[in-house]
């Protein structure tokens, strides 16, 4: 069985969206993924379908109600359903592609999908979701976080990339951005390939690629060289 993700929304209708294309969209065709999108107002009980209300202690803005949501996670994933149960949310833990790669060796993710002000704390902690971050700005939900996160995951499955390779020298897998690309023709408005691209060394190609990934990152997210170095040593004389 494949990568098994659903997502709990207001919003089903605005799934599959892209992943209905390309790479992805292909993969859901022949079965290498599933997606299933619930609507989480079919879990309220009341007349008006009522899925969300006043913050307690006053504010701006509604939350989702605790037991309308609890009602859906229940349905998408009951007792025995070992899947993740994902919160999108700005104030998880940053995605990274580490996290991806774990998230895409298993049987699949339970995503939630926030609106208004957010959750309910105790369907947060009642159901154990954990809150995944996509980046430090705001959405309208968590639909397209949610896509974000499903792309990511989908793209490095078993047989959905034509080259296995294709996901393995690219931006963040290693710990640095990705190196610049080039191709033909080999002039372009006065501008030429490096020649180390042309030589057929491939040692010195890989030499010069390392050196231009590091060169970037430290340019550009000096805080990924941090990380692999890790916390500072005390200098001891």
């Amino acid at each position: 069985m494949g990568f098994r993700a659903t997502v709990l929304t207001l919003y089903p209708e605005m799934f599959p969206g892209f992943l209905g294309q390309s790479l992805s969209g292909k993969a859901l065709v022949r079965g290498d993924w599933s997606l299933e999108a619930v609507q989480i107002r079919d879990f309220a009980t009341d007349r008006h379908r009522t899925v969300d209300d006043t913050p307690a202690g006053g504010g701006a803005g509604m939350v989702l109600k605790p037991d309308v949501l609890a009602r859906a996670i229940d349905h998408a994933a009951p007792e025995g359903d070992a899947r993740p149960r994902l919160l999108m949310s700005p104030r998880g833990r940053p995605l990274t592609q580490a996290r991806v790669r774990e998230l895409a060796a298993g049987e699949g993710a339970v995503i939630v999908c926030g609106r208004f002000e957010g959750v309910d704390q105790r369907v947060i902690d009642a159901r154990g979701l954990e809150e995944v971050s996509i980046g430090d700005y705001i959405l309208s939900g968590g639909e397209p976080a949610a896509m974000i996160l499903l792309d990511a995951i989908v793209r490095i499955l078993p047989g959905v990339m034509g080259n296995a390779l294709s996901g393995v020298h690219e931006s963040f897998e290693g710990g640095l951005l990705e190196h610049p690309h080039y191709t033909r023709p080999q002039v372009w408005e006065g501008r030429e390939i490096p020649a180390v691209l042309a030589s057929g060394h491939h040692a010195e190609i890989e030499k010069w690629r390392l050196a231009e990934a590091r060169r970037l990152t430290e340019e550009r997210r000096p805080d990924l060289l941090a990380e692999q170095r890790g916390p500072s040593q005390p200098v001891t004389k």
